[in-house]
């Protein structure tokens, strides 16, 4: 894929970028923003994009990017406004289905990787729910692909024990036997 085939693509791609904006900000109208400075930011650098590099891997970095940038600028200034509060988040569960002991574990499983520190719930979305390799997602975030493995790992870990899953002894580094 090359820069000018980007405009194109972009389209194709809004509903992924959407819904990791949504686990990223946890926030309908923040995801909505987000989705858009960072679609702005890729257009006006679209000559950056390297050929054979994955359009969606090198989107999803700038909404990760734009998203620190956001949060690094609401730290500084003093929030003046109210923030926004959504009852409820979109969930993803299939709608013709209408299986409310799915629906409800649906609802618990997203609020299970809400929960999770930023940086483990980052990865898990973009490797659990988006798809993306560990390579992939390295270089989205820009970390070593261990970090990755290790943060997955932590994060899959801390879902499961949620649901009483119990890590196998070989997880459980410093627990008494």
């Amino acid at each position: 894929m090359n820069d000018d085939d980007l405009p194109a693509v972009l389209p194709t791609l809004l509903p992924r970028l959407w819904r990791f904006a949504l686990r990223l900000t946890q926030n309908q109208h923040d995801a909505e923003d987000l989705v858009q400075r960072a679609c702005v930011r890729a257009l006006e650098r679209r000559n950056q994009l390297q050929p054979g590099t994955s359009a969606l891997s090198w989107l999803f970095s700038i909404v990760h990017s734009t998203w620190l940038n956001e949060l690094r600028s609401r730290s500084i200034r003093s929030r003046g406004s109210m923030d926004w509060q959504d009852d409820e988040i979109e969930s993803f569960a299939d709608p013709s289905g209408h299986n409310p002991e799915v629906d409800l574990m649906h609802r618990q499983v997203i609020r299970a990787v809400e929960s999770l520190p930023d940086a483990q719930r980052v990865v898990m979305v973009l490797v659990a729910i988006e798809g993306l390799s560990y390579r992939e997602a390295a270089e989205v975030l820009d970390v070593p692909i261990g970090t990755i493995m290790s943060r997955l790992s932590r994060a899959r870990l801390t879902v499961g024990q949620q649901f009483g899953v119990q890590a196998p002894a070989s997880a459980r580094k410093g627990e008494a036997l």
